[in-house]
C-alpha cells in the first residue's frame, strides 16, 4: 500500500507544481486589461503601456510607439552583490519588464533587480487607483547581507506618454481638450505627482517615496470626456476623504473680489464695513495681526489674541466677525502657517528641537562659553551668506557667523553668541549642530521641520482662531517648508486646512503643489505693485497666469492691489487703474482684493470714485452680467475698458484710451475718450484737488455729467471760454466734435484754482 501512495502524493504535487508554473506562464504570456465604464488601459506582459482609449469615441490616448514601462524603481546605488560589481554604483532608475495580475493586485518585476512590487488596482466607475501595497523580496538576498528589503528610494507607481492636447493644467496633471481629458492624480497627501515633456507628448507620472511613505501611497488615472472630469474629481475626493476642490471652485463666492485688512479690531470694524461696502465687497480677509499680540512676524507661532484690542481674548473677535456678517459680509482670515517668528516662544529662550536645520555640521573642538570661533568637521563650502540668515542652531542657543572657511581646519568666524536672546551654553567636541532654515524673506521667520509634530502643533493653534467664525482663509509663506517641496509644501497646507471647520469656502496661497489643489480653489494673489506700473506688472503677471491656470480649472486673484495717497513721488490709486486690473480679471472669472487703508481711504478725495468702480465690477461679478463674447474683448490687455452706468441706470461696457497731453501734458488730470451712440464722450478727474478746467468751447458744444442723464451747468467766462468742475469723475459728452477736435481742446485746456474766480 505505502507503495502506491507515496509515488501518487508525488505525482499529485508534481501536477500541481506544474498547474502553478502554467498558471503563472499565462499570465506572463497575456496582456494585462484594466477597465471601467470610461476608459480600457492595456499593458503587455512586459509592463509596457499598449493602449489607452476613451470609450464613448474610441480614442487612443497614448503616444503609440514608445514602449514605455507603466512602473519604475529607483535605487541610490545597486545593493545585490552581482549588480554592484557589474554596475556603475549610483542613482538608477529600473524599469518595470515584467507584469500580471492576480485579482486586484498587479505583481511587477524589474530589470535586473530581483524584488517584485505589488500594486493594487481599484476599478471604479469614475476612475482607477493604482496604489503601492507590498514587495516580494523573501528569499532574494543573502543573509550575510544585513539590510531591509528592498533598497528602492522610489517606486513610480504609475507613468504613461500621453499625447499632448490643447489643454495641459500642470498642477493638477492634467491633459485635455474639448473631447477627452486624461489625469494622472494623488489620492492622497504623500504621492509625488509630476510630469516629463517629451516630443509630441508627455509622461504623467504618479510615484512613492521611501522617506515620505511607501505602503498605501496612490493615485488615480482618469479618462473621460472633458465635461465629465471634475465629476470625476469630486467622486475621488468624496471617496479618499480629500478636500472637496471641485465643490469649492462651483461655490458662488469663488470669483468675488475681498477687501483685505492687517489693522481691524472691535474699535474700528464699522469703519472697516463701511469702506467695504463702498467697495461692494462680499468678502474681507483679515490677516493675523489684527488679532495676533503685537511684533509681528517676529511672533508667528504664538498665536495669542491681543488683548489690549481684544479684552476678553476670542469672545470679542467672535463678535467682531458676526458684525462683520451681519453686514453681509463673510470674513476670511490669512496666516503664515509654516512660519515661526524669531522673538516667538519656539525661539526664545531656548530654540524649538523641531525647527527646521538645512545642513548638519560635528564639532571637531569643544565650544567653550565665550568662543567666537566655530570648528567643525564638514566644509561649509556653500552654506548661507545671506544677511540675517547666517545663524547656526547650537544647543540652547543661536549664534549668527561673519564668514566661513573652505580649507581645513574648517571654522565659523565672527560669531554672535545668544542671539535673539537664546540661552548662551557650551558643547563638546563631535556634538551636532545646524545652520537653521531661516525665511529669505526679510529673515524675519523660521521654516518648521515638517517631519515633526511642529506643525501640527501650530496647525491646532490656527484652527482654534478660525472657529471663532471665519469661512475662508489664506495660507501665505506656502514656500517656507524643508524638501521635498513638491509634497512638502501641499503637506503643510493640509495639515492646518484639515483641521479647520467648517471646510473654508475656498482657500489661497502663496505656493502650490499638486495636493494643494483640493484645497487652493482661489489660486494664488499677487503681491503689491506701485501704481506707476499697476498695469504693466498686471499684463506680465497675473494676466500670463489667469489662462495658465484656467488649464488647472482653477481661477486666480489679480490682487493685491495697494492703496497709495497722491504725492510728490506717485500719481496714487486712481479709477483708471483698478478698472484695468479688474477689467482683465473679470475676463477670466477672476477676482480682484484690495488692501485697505483707513488714513490712505480718508485722506485720498478719489477715494468714492474709486470703490464706485470695484463696486460696479462686484455687481457684474455677481450676477455673472459678462457674456462670453465680452470677456474675450476683456482680455486684450492692450485695450482698456469702461464699465458705465447708463441714462437708465444700467451698466454698458466701452472701450476706452487714455489722452495724453490734456492741459499741457498735466499730472494733475486723466481723462480717457470713449465713443457710444454715435457721440464721442470724456470721462476724465482730477487726481487728488477741487479745481476747475477751462475749455476753450462754447457752452451749447458739451454737455456734462457727474452721472449720465443728469446733466451738470456748464460756466460761461468773460473770455468766451467755459468752465467745467475738475474734482471727481465726470463725462463730457461732446455735440459732434470729431475726436481729433475734442484732442486739440482738451490740449488747450487750462486747469485753474478755484478761488482765481
Amino acid at each position: 500500500m505505502k507503495k502506491i501512495i507515496i509515488p501518487l502524493f508525488v505525482l499529485i504535487n508534481i501536477i500541481l507544481m506544474s498547474c502553478v508554473q502554467k498558471n503563472e506562464s499565462d499570465n506572463l504570456e497575456n496582456d494585462v486589461v484594466i477597465e471601467n465604464e470610461q476608459f480600457k488601459l492595456v499593458i503587455g506582459n512586459n509592463a509596457a503601456a499598449k493602449s489607452l482609449k476613451l470609450k464613448s469615441t474610441g480614442e487612443e490616448c497614448l503616444m503609440q510607439g514608445e514602449n514605455m514601462a507603466i512602473i519604475s524603481v529607483t535605487q541610490e546605488r545597486p545593493y545585490h552583490n552581482e549588480i554592484k560589481l557589474g554596475h556603475p554604483n549610483k542613482k538608477t532608475t529600473y524599469q518595470a519588464d515584467t507584469i500580471y495580475r492576480e485579482g486586484d493586485k498587479l505583481i511587477v518585476g524589474f530589470e535586473l533587480i530581483p524584488y517584485k512590487a505589488v500594486i493594487q488596482v481599484k476599478e471604479t466607475p469614475d476612475y482607477i487607483g493604482f496604489s503601492l501595497y507590498d514587495f516580494i523580496t523573501d528569499g532574494i538576498y543573502p543573509s550575510y547581507l544585513k539590510i531591509t528589503p528592498p533598497p528602492a528610494t522610489e517606486v513610480c507607481i504609475l507613468q504613461l506618454p500621453i499625447r499632448n492636447r490643447e489643454n495641459f493644467g500642470e498642477w493638477l496633471n492634467v491633459s485635455w481638450d474639448k473631447k477627452v481629458a486624461i489625469n494622472v492624480l494623488a489620492t492622497d497627501e504623500y504621492a509625488y505627482i509630476d510630469f516629463e515633456k517629451r516630443n509630441g507628448y508627455k509622461i504623467l507620472k504618479a510615484s512613492a517615496i521611501k522617506d515620505i511613505k511607501f505602503k498605501g501611497t496612490g493615485a488615480a488615472l482618469i479618462v473621460s470626456e472633458s465635461d465629465k472630469l471634475l465629476d470625476n474629481i469630486a467622486q475621488i475626493e468624496e471617496d479618499f476623504n480629500l478636500p472637496k476642490g471641485v465643490e469649492s471652485r462651483r461655490n458662488d463666492f469663488i470669483n468675488a473680489s475681498y477687501y483685505w485688512t492687517a489693522n481691524i479690531n472691535p474699535a474700528n470694524v464699522d469703519h472697516h464695513i463701511k469702506y467695504a461696502k463702498m467697495g461692494g465687497f462680499r468678502l474681507m480677509n483679515i490677516y493675523y495681526p489684527s488679532f495676533e499680540s503685537g511684533g509681528g512676524y517676529n511672533t508667528i507661532g504664538s498665536y495669542e489674541i491681543n488683548k489690549a484690542l481684544y479684552p476678553n481674548g476670542k469672545v470679542d473677535l467672535v463678535k467682531m466677525l458676526d458684525k462683520i456678517k451681519a453686514a453681509g459680509i463673510t470674513p476670511g482670515v490669512h496666516f503664515l502657517h509654516s512660519h515661526i517668528g524669531r522673538n516667538s516662544q519656539y525661539v526664545t529662550p531656548v530654540p524649538d528641537y523641531r525647527l527646521n536645520i538645512v545642513r548638519t555640521f560635528n564639532l571637531s573642538k569643544n565650544l567653550d562659553m565665550n568662543d567666537s570661533t566655530i570648528y567643525v568637521e564638514q566644509n561649509p563650502e556653500g552654506s548661507t551668506m545671506a544677511d540675517g540668515c547666517r545663524v547656526l542652531k547650537v544647543g540652547t542657543e543661536l549664534i549668527s557667523y561673519k564668514k566661513f572657511t573652505t580649507v581645513p581646519p574648517y571654522q565659523f568666524t565672527g560669531c554672535v553668541r545668544g542671539i535673539d536672546h537664546t540661552t548662551v551654553n557650551g558643547l563638546a567636541k563631535g556634538n551636532i549642530i545646524g545652520i537653521l532654515d531661516v525665511s529669505e524673506f526679510g529673515a524675519t521667520s523660521i521654516y518648521i521641520n515638517q517631519q515633526t509634530t511642529l506643525q501640527d502643533e501650530i496647525a491646532e493653534k490656527i484652527a482654534n482662531i478660525y472657529d471663532a467664525g471665519f469661512q475662508f482663509f489664506y495660507f501665505d509663506g506656502s514656500e517656507g517648508v524643508n524638501p521635498p517641496f513638491g509634497i512638502n509644501v501641499a503637506l503643510a497646507q493640509y495639515k492646518v486646512f484639515k483641521r479647520l471647520n467648517p471646510q473654508p469656502l475656498f482657500a489661497e496661497g502663496a505656493a502650490k503643489t499638486h495636493f494643494s489643489w483640493h484645497m487652493l480653489s482661489g489660486g494664488n494673489a499677487f503681491d503689491v505693485f506701485r501704481p506707476e506700473v499697476l498695469k504693466e506688472e498686471t499684463k506680465k503677471w497675473p494676466a500670463e497666469e489667469a489662462p495658465r491656470m484656467r488649464q488647472d480649472f482653477t481661477r486666480i486673484n489679480f490682487g493685491w492691489l495697494g492703496y497709495w495717497i497722491p504725492s510728490e513721488t506717485t500719481v496714487g490709486t486712481q479709477p483708471d487703474m483698478l478698472e484695468y486690473v479688474t477689467s482683465v480679471a473679470a475676463a477670466w472669472d477672476c477676482p480682484i482684493s484690495i488692501h485697505s487703508n483707513l488714513e490712505a481711504f480718508e485722506a485720498h478725495p478719489r477715494t468714492p470714485d474709486n470703490l464706485e468702480v470695484v463696486r460696479r465690477w462686484e455687481e457684474v461679478r455677481a450676477k455673472h452680467w459678462l457674456t462670453e463674447e465680452q470677456k474675450n474683448e476683456l482680455k486684450n490687455t492692450e485695450q482698456e475698458h469702461h464699465l458705465l452706468l447708463n441714462e437708465q441706470n444700467q451698466f454698458e461696457l466701452v472701450p476706452y484710451e487714455q489722452i495724453s497731453g490734456v492741459a499741457g501734458g498735466s499730472k494733475e488730470i486723466r481723462a480717457f475718450i470713449f465713443q457710444r451712440k454715435g457721440e464721442y464722450y470724456v470721462v476724465y478727474w482730477h487726481i487728488s484737488g477741487d479745481k476747475t478746467l477751462q475749455l476753450p468751447l462754447k457752452s451749447s458744444e458739451i454737455t456734462l455729467y457727474k452721472t449720465l442723464g443728469k446733466k451738470e451747468p456748464v460756466m460761461d467766462d468773460p473770455d468766451g471760454n467755459i468752465i467745467i468742475p475738475l474734482n471727481d469723475r465726470r463725462y463730457i459728452r461732446t455735440n459732434k466734435l470729431t475726436k481729433e477736435e475734442i484732442l486739440t481742446v482738451l490740449s488747450k485746456a487750462k486747469i485753474i484754482d478755484r478761488n482765481h474766480f
